[in-house]
């Protein structure tokens, strides 16, 4: 039957045409209560004019016109505060419909993501991921361990000697005057040398004031 009346209309055109013609409507109704304005203006002009002039008979027939004109600008004011009224509420079941399609659309689509999801799946495919990984950080840690093996820490011992170079250079300081002015501990090799040095001096003192004293015998 849809070739004989034409193709059937879904419900968000159904709306959609009858919010159109609802909005013709309230179109209509304003430019109607615009010339009932206009025509209530032109009457009192009237009715003014005519007073002036003593024509209390047609002040009376126009004064009627006229209250008859006021009630038509209030039933057109009703009657388009109706049709809004209803526009809108066509307006609300758009947006009720609209979102309904959306939710439907969206259901369909989680519908769709969960029974692409299988948990077996994603739990196992998670655990290999986490084996892996361990196996690469073991691997990595060992590779780190044998480089140090093989490098030593030479290298280390020399940036960090440049290091301290560097800042004493910054400082106007020679590595050797501080060195010599560290204090040494008593157990260190200073501490254990300086008495042969003390004894030395002392040996070389005595020798001394002995030549002196065979020079002065002579």
């Amino acid at each position: 039957m849809d070739f004989l009346f034409g193709k059937r209309k879904t419900p968000e055109q159904m709306l959609k045409q009858h919010q159109r013609a609802l909005n013709r409507a309230m179109r209509d109704l304003d430019r109607e209560r615009a010339k009932m304005e206009q025509q209530e203006k032109k009457v009192i002009a009237d009715i003014k004019k005519m007073a002036k002039l003593g024509q209390m008979d047609a002040v009376k027939i126009m004064a009627k016109d006229l209250v008859r004109t006021r009630r038509y600008v209030k039933k057109f004011i009703v009657m388009r505060a109706n049709i809004q009224a209803v526009s809108l509420k066509i307006q609300t079941l758009r947006s009720n419909n609209a979102m309904a399609q959306a939710m439907k659309g969206v259901a369909k689509t989680m519908a769709t993501m969960n029974k692409q999801l299988k948990l077996p799946q994603i739990q196992k495919i998670m655990m290999e991921f986490e084996k892996q990984s361990e196996i690469m950080d073991m691997k990595e840690e060992m590779m780190n361990d044998a480089i140090d093996d093989v490098m030593g820490d030479e290298e280390d011992d020399e940036e960090s000697e440049q290091i301290v170079q560097q800042v004493f250079d910054e400082l106007g300081l020679t590595l050797n005057d501080e060195l010599t002015g560290l204090p040494t501990t008593s157990g260190g090799i200073a501490a254990k040398e300086a008495p042969k040095q003390a004894v030395a001096t002392a040996d070389a003192d005595a020798d001394l004031q002995a030549r002196l004293e065979n020079l002065r015998r002579e």
